[in-house]
């Protein structure tokens, strides 16, 4: 898909939008709360990620329609020689966007980003109830190479 595609940090402005994005899906739609107001929790989060200079929260834009977000995260490891990772989390695009490219887009251009901080790192994790996500990420060049776990608090 060619497209007039472009990358910027979001905006508080955007939370809307990128919160409407979240919740649309099978599995968003459980877990997040898209209503009007927002709660006040997802400006704080947001807040939160614009204060921490290893925390960048990014929108893609076609033309002046909002259609992708994802974070990623910077972290320092004292493994690999203190190395830093980079951890891409909450990618989704617009339903009017999907299967054209936009998510490739992000990808790409968040691994570019992890390059221009130093990484020799990117991971992710995605739900096993994605198989099209999974999918997605091979293509990209991820390899599940790790068993990932979590515990609810």
């Amino acid at each position: 898909m060619k497209t007039n595609l472009t990358f910027r940090i979001a905006i508080e402005e955007d939370l809307d939008r990128i919160v409407s994005m979240l919740a649309d899906d099978d599995l968003g739609s459980k877990r997040e709360r898209y209503e009007n107001p927002l709660p006040e929790s997802y400006f704080e989060a947001f807040r939160a990620i614009e204060l921490d200079p290893n925390n960048e929260l990014l929108v893609a834009s076609l033309d002046e329609e909002l259609v992708g977000v994802l974070q990623i995260t910077f972290t320092p490891y004292i493994t690999y020689q203190g190395g830093w990772r980079a951890t891409i989390e909450g990618l989704r695009t617009s339903a009017s966007v999907r299967g054209k490219g936009v998510g490739s887009q992000m990808i790409r251009f968040a691994i570019d980003r992890a390059k221009d901080r130093g990484c020799h790192l990117v991971q992710l994790t995605t739900d096993k109830k994605r198989p099209d996500a999974i999918r997605f990420y091979e293509q990209l060049g991820f390899i599940a190479s790790h068993e990932g776990m979590k515990i609810r608090l």
